[in-house]
């Protein structure tokens, strides 16, 4: 039985996991749809109830009925290195690629469907309400009054992006910024806004959930520090227990997501709450591994290797 994983050619962490399945002996083919049609080829079959489907890449083909598990990592858009590539040729060759992959009986790290919602962030808020994880209190709105009001009662306030990082060549960086108290909030109007409490943190803590396993890093903020993502403060990623009570969040809120996998960065405050800042679905770990010597790798290819249900 075959582990098929989906994602580009440089991709660091998914090479830290395949060492990881060579050392298991386990068998893997690496595809990435951005090669479909091209480098990548399939085919599928649906005659008389039967369902045949092969995927190739490299020389190499795999059968969907040889599949024990799919780890969607980090694939490129459908038909981006065709000859002549268009939002068309995405379209077909998703449909056509992920359609097949859904008729396998494969366990997914972590299912499309599943996925894609979890990329929502006010989705992402409110299962994180109902996995009782400490949240900042948060608005999304276009109403600049409503904005103002918001900003009046927390204070502090930031604001960050709905959706993440826009498309955009080179990619443009969108760090999390304290708000001034006096802002104008008349813009808040052109689009959705995301405004949440300021959380004074002591430390960032990056926590990588694989299967049942968590695997916890924290790392010391500067004073003032507002997004952990951007700028050095001089102080490692070292490994830390993870509470009892986040333990219980983190295994609830991926069973309400349907995830088999989920990177979850918090906020710890001076009284060392962890505050819930958003859960990445298919979150690199790699450079949490290097730095603490966490087993994440081996984590993620034994849960990969084992057998379909």
């Amino acid at each position: 039985m075959t582990v098929l994983i989906l994602t580009c050619e440089q991709d660091v962490t998914a090479d830290m996991v395949v060492a990881q399945l060579h050392k298991r002996g386990v068998p893997l083919v690496r595809f990435d749809p951005g090669d479909l049609p091209g480098e990548g080829a399939l085919s599928a079959e649906y005659v008389r109830g039967e369902f045949r489907g092969y995927l190739s890449t490299g020389g190499r083909v795999v059968s969907m009925d040889g599949l024990r598990s799919i780890w969607v990592r980090r694939p490129s858009e459908p038909a981006a290195h065709a000859a002549e590539p268009s939002p068309w040729l995405s379209a077909e060759s998703g449909q056509a690629l992920y359609g097949m992959l859904d008729c396998t009986t494969a366990r997914w790290m972590n299912d499309t469907g599943a996925a894609a919602r979890a990329r929502l962030k006010p989705w992402q808020l409110r299962i994180a309400h109902r996995s009782g994880f400490p949240v900042p209190a948060t608005v999304i709105t276009t109403y600049p009054k409503v904005a103002r009001q918001f900003a009046d009662q927390y204070r502090h306030v930031v604001v960050k992006a709905v959706s993440g990082k826009p498309p955009s060549d080179p990619p443009m960086a969108l760090p999390t910024t304290l708000v001034p108290q006096d802002a104008d909030f008349t813009n808040v109007a052109a689009g959705p806004t995301l405004l949440q409490r300021y959380i004074a943190k002591r430390a960032d803590i990056r926590l990588t959930s694989v299967g049942d396993e968590v695997f916890a890093a924290r790392k010391i903020a500067e004073p003032g520090q507002v997004d952990g993502r951007y700028g050095e403060t001089g102080h490692p990623w070292e490994p830390v227990e993870v509470p009892p009570t986040v333990e219980r969040a983190v295994a609830l809120y991926k069973r309400l997501a349907k995830l088999a996998y989920g990177a979850f960065d918090f906020a710890e405050d001076g009284e060392g709450t962890w505050w819930f800042l958003e859960c990445n679905q298919g979150g690199q770990f790699g450079f949490i591994e290097l730095e603490t010597e966490q087993p994440i790798a081996d984590a993620v290819a034994e849960w990969l290797s084992f057998p379909a249900e």
